[in-house]
């Protein structure tokens, strides 16, 4: 049984202020930045894998908040790595995911923020600053802030593949087997459409796409996108069927007949 089964009103009303409170000061770390003619981006890689003054700027503003608030709880976060925590619960970071999209002053970005204790995430928090979208979801919320005020998140029912739209960041899509296994899926859908990063997955869990398959991926780029898309009524699990949480490859689905469906198409 998950550690959250055990948290109180009270206790689920501070992990959320205290998530809100870090998406709100990655948000202004972020901003001050975005659409710079003098920003810069570093390659933490020989491939070129940009990473900027933003992003270690909000993950050090985050990590403030919760060596105050939270101290006895672990971070694993993109730029600073992994701290281990004493209560079981993990706070999962990622200050910029889609940074070339945030170089490229796109507002596609997003910031991160996942709490997972030892079975994963149960709180996922996909904030996309320029737009002033907010998406929430996991110990009783599943909600979305933004320039048209505030909805539930709800995934969309009833469509079936011929009908749906998939979305993927790279068409690469990892390595050649995962991209003919994606391309495998991609030619029954009704639609294919490629980057946005987390706002994929946010789109997902706001009933505006039906699936998203990604390979490569990280512990941080993925958790908060599941706490958000299950809390909407979404499926996260890996090409086979099992927990995403670690990273890798990657398949939200909006129902189980979708999920099914791309999951024996993947399959080699």
């Amino acid at each position: 049984m998950q550690m959250q089964s055990n948290l109180t009103a009270d206790d689920i009303a501070k992990l959320w202020a205290t998530a809100e409170q870090m998406a709100d000061v990655a948000r202004a770390e972020t901003l001050a930045h975005f659409r710079l003619s003098s920003l810069t981006a570093d390659s933490k890689s020989a491939a070129f894998d940009p990473v900027t003054v933003a992003d270690r700027a909000a993950e050090k503003a985050m990590r403030a908040i919760l060596a105050k608030a939270r101290p006895h709880d672990g971070v694993l976060g993109e730029e600073f790595g992994a701290v281990a925590g004493t209560s079981g619960l993990t706070w999962v970071l990622d200050p910029i995911d889609g940074t070339r999209g945030y170089i490229s002053g796109t507002p596609t970005w997003g910031v991160l923020i996942a709490l997972s204790d030892h079975d994963g995430p149960f709180l996922g928090l996909v904030d996309q600053p320029y737009i002033g979208e907010r998406f929430m979801g996991g110990l009783g919320r599943a909600e979305m802030h933004g320039p048209l005020g505030r909805r539930d998140l709800a995934v969309r029912q009833g469509l079936g593949l011929d009908k749906a739209t998939l979305f993927t960041t790279f068409p690469e899509v990892g390595t050649s087997d995962d991209r003919a296994a994606f391309e495998r899926v991609a030619s029954r859908v009704q639609m294919t459409r490629y980057g946005c990063d987390c706002y994929a997955y946010a789109l997902l869990a706001s009933g505006q796409v039906d699936l998203v398959i990604e390979a490569g991926l990280n512990a941080y780029d993925i958790q908060a996108p599941i706490a958000v898309i299950e809390a909407a009524g979404g499926i996260v699990t890996n090409w086979a069927g099992g927990p995403a949480h670690d990273g890798g490859r990657a398949l939200a689905a909006a129902t189980p007949e979708l999920h099914a469906a791309a999951m024996a198409l993947l399959a080699p």
